[in-house]
C-alpha cells in the first residue's frame, strides 16, 4: 500500500489549490473526494475576487497578493482560468439613504465610490436605475470557479500528484497520531492528512472527537443557462447581511447546537446578486440560512419565486430567463479568518477550511501554508491556527 506525504481530503477550491502547493514543494499528494462534480461552494460561486475589500494589514496584503497570483494562475497551471477584472456594482436600495451606506466602505484598502443611480445605469445598461438609490463601484476580478479548480487539478497532476473519487468516512489514529484515512472500506496510509472538505469539515473531525470551531450557512441560488443579453457587471447588494449572519451563527455560547441537527440559529437573509460567465450564463443569488443540518428540508419553490423578485427588479431582463434552483454549503469562522493548520495536539492532522472570501484569500494562504509545512516560518500562517479559539471554544463547551 502507498503511503503519501499527505492526504488531502476535499476537492473544492481549498483541496485543489493546497493540494497543488504541496506538491509544489515536492510532497506525494493523494487527494480524495466523494463526488466527481461536488455540490461544493466552489462549484456554485460567483467566483469574485475583492482584492480590494482587505481591512486588516494581514487581509490586505493577503489581498494583494490574491489579485497577482491570479494574473498569472493560467499561465502557471497550463489551463485558463478564465480571469478578468470587471466593474462592480454595490446597489444601494430603494429607500435607504447613499450618505449612510457609503462611509462604511471607507475601511476597506480600495474604498468603492459612491455613484448616482443614473452612473450606476451607465455602467451597467440592464440595471433599473429607479429600483436603487445609488450604488457603489469598485475594480473587481473574477475567475470561473470551476476552471480555477480544474486548473489546479491538472497542475498537480503533472507534479505527480493523485485524485480519487471516493468518500473518506473516517480518519485512521494510532494514539494520539493520525496516520491516514478510511474512504469507501479502504485504508488510505499518509504522513499528514488535510480536511479541506469545507463546511463538512466540522462533521468529519466530530466523528472522530475532534470538535472545530467552524460553521456554515446553506446558500441557495438560481443557475440559467446562456442567455442572448449581456450584463457587464457584476451585481450584489450594498448593505450585504450575510456578514449579520455569520456572527449571530458563531456566537460561542450557542456553539454545541452546531453538532445537533434541526436547529435554525439566525434568521434567513437574502442579497440580491447577478454575475453573468463568460459563456452568457447567470448565477443569481443569494438566500442564506443558518441551519444546523447538512440537508435540511426547505421550500425550493419559495426559495426560487424570492430571488427571481429581488434580482428581476434590479435587472428586469432576467424575468421569465430559464433557470435551476440550487444550494451549497458556506464554511465560516468567528472572526472571518480560516482555520489553517494543526489541530487539537493530535499528530498529523491538519485543517484548511473556512475561509471568507476564498477567491482573494485562499490562493496565496494556499502558497503561504505548503511553505510554512516545508519548513518555512510564516506569522500569517501563525495567525490562522485553529488554536486561536482554544479557550474560547473550550469554555463555550463546559
Amino acid at each position: 500500500m502507498t503511503t503519501y506525504d499527505w492526504i488531502v481530503v476535499g476537492n473544492g477550491l481549498a483541496g485543489a489549490a493546497l493540494s497543488y502547493e504541496l506538491a509544489r514543494q515536492g510532497f506525494s499528494v493523494l487527494v480524495l473526494e466523494q463526488h466527481r462534480q461536488p455540490s461544493s461552494a466552489t462549484r456554485y460561486s460567483y467566483g469574485g475576487i475583492p482584492y480590494w475589500s482587505g481591512t486588516t494589514a494581514i487581509t490586505r496584503q493577503l489581498c494583494l497578493e490574491g489579485i497577482e497570483r491570479h494574473r498569472i494562475l493560467s499561465s502557471e497551471l497550463d489551463r485558463d482560468t478564465q480571469f478578468r477584472e470587471l466593474d462592480l456594482l454595490l446597489t444601494i436600495p430603494k429607500g435607504e439613504d447613499p450618505a449612510v451606506i457609503a462611509p462604511r466602505y471607507e475601511k476597506f484598502a480600495i474604498p468603492p465610490q459612491l455613484v448616482s443611480a443614473a452612473a450606476a445605469h451607465d455602467l451597467e445598461p440592464k440595471l433599473n436605475p429607479d429600483a436603487i438609490e445609488g450604488a457603489l463601484t469598485v475594480r473587481h476580478g473574477h475567475v470561473h470557479p470551476s476552471a480555477l479548480t480544474t486548473a489546479y487539478n491538472h497542475a498537480l497532476l503533472q507534479l505527480g500528484g493523485t485524485i480519487q473519487i471516493a468518500a473518506v468516512a473516517d480518519l485512521v489514529r494510532v494514539g494520539d497520531r493520525i496516520t491516514g484515512v478510511v474512504a469507501e472500506g479502504q485504508p488510505y496510509r499518509a504522513g499528514k492528512v488535510a480536511i479541506a472538505n469545507g463546511a463538512a469539515s466540522r462533521s468529519l473531525l466530530k466523528t472522530c472527537g475532534i470538535p472545530v470551531p467552524l460553521y456554515y450557512s446553506h446558500a441557495e441560488l438560481i443557475e440559467t443557462p446562456p442567455v442572448d443579453f449581456q450584463i457587464r457587471c457584476l451585481l450584489m447588494s450594498a448593505s450585504l447581511k450575510r456578514s449579520d449572519l455569520e456572527s449571530q451563527a458563531s456566537r460561542p455560547e450557542i456553539d454545541q447546537l452546531w453538532d445537533q441537527p434541526g436547529h435554525e440559529v439566525a434568521p434567513p437573509i437574502l442579497d440580491a446578486g447577478v454575475i453573468q460567465f463568460q459563456d452568457n450564463s447567470l448565477r443569481m443569488g443569494q438566500i442564506s440560512r443558518a441551519l444546523t443540518s447538512l440537508e435540511p428540508h426547505v421550500n425550493a419553490a419559495q426559495s426560487q419565486a424570492d430571488l427571481r423578485t429581488a434580482n428581476s427588479a434590479l435587472i428586469p431582463a432576467l424575468n421569465g430567463v430559464p433557470g435551476a434552483w440550487s444550494r451549497c454549503l458556506v464554511s465560516f469562522t468567528r472572526d472571518g479568518l480560516p482555520l489553517v493548520g494543526p489541530l487539537g495536539g493530535i499528530e498529523g492532522i491538519h485543517i484548511f477550511s473556512g475561509f471568507t472570501s476564498p477567491f482573494a484569500l485562499l490562493p496565496p494562504i494556499a502558497t503561504r501554508f505548503a511553505q510554512w509545512l516545508g519548513g518555512k516560518s510564516d506569522p500569517i500562517i501563525e495567525q490562522m491556527r485553529p488554536d486561536r479559539f482554544t479557550h474560547q471554544f473550550e469554555k463555550s463547551g463546559d
